[in-house]
């Protein structure tokens, strides 16, 4: 009976899969993952009100809905980081290209000298090859799979950029509110300051105050003047940061109301710490690249296995070109190669992988603890600095109330000037600490937020 070249690849296959299967078995099967956490908590504080997607349409402030909006079309580190994601999806296509069959076209033409010789003149050749391997084991489909898990890690970076980049927006744009009305309260200050200097200066000439209450309330209004320098140049330098956010320079002025601070909403409701990690993109990414590794381990396993390629090819071949279709070959083969020694390499290699993945774990955990440790301390810290800011009106409030007696007082020459000095700069800088504390509360509300808040579609996420 005659043996076709067809019959005779079944046969190599078939009793090459045989071998293989006969010594090496089967493949190993995936590895689970989970969270190495035992005994996850509830928080220890929670609200009520439902976090929106868009997390910062909390503080209903239009201005900062606008300058949010512009940053994620505008800023250059987001553009990049998607540029990023965007190279992570084109390696899973290069990386399953190796799934398929790879198909080449050659063309050749030479002329050979001298033309006497039998082997002289034209020579022409066109050819096809064909390889493909078969993935009995899954070595290239793991290798996909784990690139694939790398690109879900880089669309998860990006929208954890895209969460830090609307909170720091945020923060900079309360700030830069704060500053402002810090430099409101100390233009009222000096002001006061200038006022009571004039007074006391009267007085002085008909002997009823010292002159160094004057030179005391003269350093309380240079003192006062120095707050106002620094909030200047905080207003500058808050500016610019948030122009270099959008994507501008930070020559360029902003054309934005100025308006205040805003009252904060209710405490968001928290929900179980495990939320978070359905919920937050950078443990989502954390997840994605312990799957990555855990494909790549066993990718680097299966690479010690036989490997069963086919290869096919065809070519025309003559001395000149108008024969060149008259004469034609072609061959096929298959192969299997069989690792036996390589110096231990494939196993180091198996061995490496499994060590970062077992790196990509405590990673994850550690990551993890840490999502949990943000919120748990923004909400400890947003409820101790309500607080604090309650007390701070008490403060103020018996300030402006014990001034006004001092006063009185002194009018009527019952209390020195030096009373009346330091109950007004005790107020005045309590009214400073009240404002500093308003922002803090708001720079805390905005870490909570951001601890909490999962990822949101940008106008890069619905093109994709």
């Amino acid at each position: 009976m005659q043996h076709t070249p067809k019959r005779d690849i079944k046969n190599l296959l078939f009793y090459g899969s045989a071998l293989v299967f006969l010594f090496f078995g089967c493949s190993p099967k995936f590895s689970n993952v989970a969270v190495p956490i035992e005994n996850v908590k509830e928080f220890s504080y929670t609200g009520t009100e439902v976090l929106e997607e868009k997390w910062w349409t909390a503080f209903d402030d239009e201005n900062l809905n606008v300058l949010i909006d512009s940053a994620m079309r505008s800023n250059f580190d987001l553009a990049a980081t998607w540029q990023q994601f965007l190279a992570a999806k084109a390696t899973v296509v290069r990386e399953a290209g190796n799934k398929w069959p790879q198909i080449e076209f050659s063309a050749q033409t030479a002329q050979n000298f001298p033309l006497n010789d039998f082997r002289g003149g034209e020579n022409t050749q066109l050819g096809l090859s064909a390889s493909y391997e078969l993935d009995l084991w899954g070595r290239i489909r793991t290798a996909v799979q784990a690139e694939k898990f790398r690109a879900e890690a880089s669309l998860y970076d990006y929208q954890t950029a895209a969460i830090s980049l609307s909170a720091e927006i945020a923060s900079t744009w309360y700030q830069l509110l704060a500053a402002k009305k810090q430099l409101k309260i100390t233009d009222t200050q000096i002001a006061t300051n200038e006022n009571i200097i004039k007074l006391i200066r009267s007085r002085f000439v008909g002997g009823q105050i010292r002159a160094v209450d004057i030179l005391r309330q003269a350093q309380l209004l240079e003192s006062t003047k120095e707050q106002r320098i620094i909030f200047r140049t905080d207003v500058h330098l808050l500016e610019n940061r948030l122009s270099v956010l959008l994507g501008r320079q930070p020559q360029n002025e902003l054309e934005m109301e100025t308006t205040d601070l805003p009252e904060l909403p209710e405490l968001p409701e928290a929900g179980l710490p495990l939320e978070l990690l359905r919920r937050r993109p950078d443990l989502q990414q954390s997840y994605a690249l312990l799957l990555a590794a855990d494909r790549d381990m066993a990718s680097a396993v299966r690479s010690k296995y036989p490997r069963i390629s086919l290869t096919a090819r065809g070519q025309l071949r003559a001395n000149n070109f108008a024969n060149l279709f008259e004469n034609w070959a072609y061959s096929i083969a298959g192969n299997i190669l069989a690792p036996l020694f390589y110096g231990r390499e494939l196993s180091a290699e198996a061995d490496r992988t499994e060590a970062l993945k077992e790196q990509r774990l405590y990673n994850y955990g550690q990551t993890t603890l840490e999502a949990f440790e943000e919120v748990e301390n923004g909400l400890v810290q947003d409820r101790m600095q309500k607080d604090r800011l309650e007390n701070l009106g008490r403060q103020l409030e018996f300030a402006e109330n014990s001034n006004k007696q001092l006063r009185v007082e002194f009018l009527n020459g019952f209390s020195p000037y030096l009373d009346v000095l330091v109950g007004l700069d005790s107020e005045q800088q309590l009214r400073r600490d009240y404002v500093a504390a308003q922002s803090e509360q708001i720079l805390i509300r905005i870490a909570l937020y951001r601890a909490l808040a999962g990822g949101f579609e940008t106008e890069r996420d619905l093109e994709n």
